[in-house]
Order: structure tokens, then sequence, then C-alpha cells
């Protein structure tokens, strides 16, 4: 299976200015592909594309400058608009799992900026790393890397870091667990509510959410294009950095302890874009990074050889007794805790909920003699 390795790296004045003009160089020749693709009738082929906006512009005077950077990654960026319809496509018809894609944007200068090399155009040396016409960079090797990499792509995020991203080839990982399954209720003020009884608190993102809502309305009201704009718009994108960079370490420290440690993973499939359409939670919600958590275990899973599964969003797994079976209907969301008046036992509403999806998730579904609603549920005293 395929994964990625990224590390960072700072390049020198001289490297800074090659990978702008080499940035500039894929914008424009993805964006030449793509006015292409918006005026033909039928989609044109990859070759005839790189024909057009590489080779034939290349001798033009308007174009004479893109010949001052390596070719691969021009050739790369033309590949990628044809997958990225592809994608669109493939979507349209329902071939494509999750949300419909829309076609693709052209390409601007400010945010992030990516360049992919092939094997023909860099090589590995002891600590360094030779790009085609760029040089050798020094990225922090963190770790090493499992196998010889496939491609690179040199990374500029809207933050002005520099990064480097390997595809490599890892083997799966075999590593027993200690757990038969594990069904994990994710919520707000605590991140994750686990079966087994424990739990995972997200961390405190208030005081840089905090700071990047003073940064953006300090943005809204600067004129466009001055200077004191473009410093403000890079203090927001560090803030931005740092709050992405504390939940993912968060998540995927998470994300590896549970799939180390059990067979079966089993999440509820939340509707997010639904749920943030909620304007007094959308802030707080898009913060946790549930999807991103989700993705993390779906991967993880496959390289551990755990099983990983996802149970429908319509099973009532807060509205059922973990113990009995008994059906008690929908609570409140202020009702914390509740006792269950056909056996008489006591829960929290989150881990009652984990409970329930691990049940779900390993078969074991509720007992529909059970599940009736013709009496009334008690609130436990807090």
């Amino acid at each position: 299976m395929k994964a990625r390795y990224q590390y960072r790296f700072y390049p020198t004045d001289q490297q800074r200015q090659s990978l702008a003009q080499l940035f500039g160089c894929v914008r424009v020749v993805w964006n030449d592909a793509l006015a292409i693709c918006k005026q033909a009738e039928k989609l044109p082929k990859n070759g005839d594309l790189q024909k057009a906006v590489i080779t034939q512009a290349k001798k033009t005077d308007e174009r004479l400058w893109l010949a001052g950077v390596s070719v691969t990654p021009l050739q790369q960026s033309v590949a990628d608009l044809g997958i990225a319809y592809k994608n669109f496509f493939d979507s349209r018809k329902g071939k494509r799992k999750g949300s419909k894609m829309g076609l693709p944007r052209f390409k601007k200068k400010q945010g992030k900026q990516s360049a992919r090399f092939t094997l023909n155009s860099f090589y590995i040396k002891s600590e360094s790393v030779y790009l085609a016409k760029i040089g050798d960079v020094s990225p922090i090797w963190s770790r090493g890397l499992p196998s010889s990499p496939s491609s690179v792509t040199v990374v500029k995020d809207a933050a002005n870091r520099y990064f480097l991203s390997f595809v490599v080839e890892i083997e799966p990982v075999q590593v027993d667990a200690k757990n038969q399954s594990i069904g994990i209720d994710l919520g707000l003020k605590t991140f994750a509510f686990m079966s087994n009884g424990e739990t995972a608190k997200s961390p405190d993102y208030s005081r840089l959410d905090n700071r990047l809502r003073r940064k953006q309305k300090q943005l809204a009201r600067q004129v466009k294009d001055s200077k004191r704009r473009e410093v403000t718009r890079s203090q927001i994108a560090k803030l931005h950095n740092q709050i992405s960079d504390t939940r993912k370490d968060f998540l995927h420290k998470l994300s590896t302890k549970v799939v180390r440690e059990n067979q079966s993973i089993v999440l509820e499939d939340l509707n997010v874009s639904g749920m943030v359409k909620n304007r007094k939670l959308s802030r707080a919600i898009s913060l946790q990074g549930w999807r991103e958590f989700r993705q993390l275990c779906e991967a993880k899973s496959e390289k551990f050889g755990r099983k990983f599964m996802v149970i429908n969003r319509w099973e009532p797994t807060s509205q059922i007794c973990s113990d009995c079976g008994f059906k008690w209907g929908k609570l409140d969301l202020k009702v914390r805790a509740v006792t269950c008046v056909s056996c008489g036992s006591t829960h929290d509403r989150d881990e009652n909920a984990a409970k329930n999806i691990n049940k779900v998730g390993i078969g074991h579904g509720h007992d529909s003699k059970r599940t009736r609603i013709d009496r009334k549920t008690a609130s436990a005293a807090s």
C-alpha cells in the first residue's frame, strides 16, 4: 500500500526564487489547459493538452519562460487536470464515493502552491534531495523513508512554509490487538466516548480561535492589495496552521492508539455537512475534525490489518438501553444521564451510545421486541 512521508525544509534565497518561478509555471500551465478544456466541445487527451500548453507554448514569446523550469512538473500538472475531470465525471455517475465533486477551477497566486517531480527529475543523496533545475535541498529527516519513493511533491503553504512530500510503498504492520472490538461516539466537549469506558478530550482551540477571529475582522477592514493587509493575511495563515497542526497531532495519536489496541473499530456515519448548518455550533464542529479522524482510522486499519466499520446514521444508538435493549425514545440534548425504567441501570448518554454503536457494528443488533416507547424514562440525578 502507498503512504506519504512529509518533511519540512528551508530553501536558500536563490532556491526560493527558483521555486516561485516553478510554482508560477505550474499554475499557468494548469490554467491554460483548463481554459482549453472549457472551450472545447469534447475533452482533449492529455497528450494533446501537453503539446498545446507546454511544447508549442515554449515557442511563443508569451510563454518562452516556461523553458526555464523542469518539464516534469508541468506535465504532471496537465495529468492532474485530467484526473480532476475524471473524478468529476465519476462523481456525477455515482462511481465515486462521497459528496458530489465540482468542476476543476483556475488556480490563484495566493494560497497553497505545489509541484510534483517523478523519478526522472529527482534523486535522494545521503542527507539532501536533488530537484531538477532547483538544486540540492536539505529536509529535516525526522524519520527515515521505508522504501524508495516514486515521486516527491514540493509544497508551499499559505504561511510560506516549504515541505517535501514523498510517496512510498509500505508493508502492513502485524500487531496483536488487545481487544476484539470498540465503538466510538464522537462529541464536542469530549471528542470521543468509547465503549470500554475510556474518553478522549480534544485540545483547547479557544485561545487560537479568538486570535483568529480578531485577525479576520482586522483583515476585513484593511485596504485590498495593501502591504498591511498582506501582513495580516500571513498572520491568519499562521494561526490556521497552528490550529491544524494541533488538531492533526491529536487525531494521529488517538487514531493510532485506537487501531493498535482493537481488532474492529466501529464509528457512526455522521452528517457533518448538515450539522455545520447550525449557526451556533458550526464553528465548534468544524474545529473538531470528525471526518479527518474517520479517514485516519480507516487508513490505519488497512495498515494494521484491522476491520473498520461505519454504521448507519439513523441507528437509534442514544435511544436504547445498552444493557436490556429497551427503547426510551428521543432525549433532549441537555439530558446527559439516563436511568432505564425497564432494568433500572443508569447510563451516561454518550457512553451508552458508544456501547450501542459497538453492538450494531459487530452484528448484535437491537432486539425489536424490546424497542417499545410506551413508557417514559427518567433522567438520572446529577
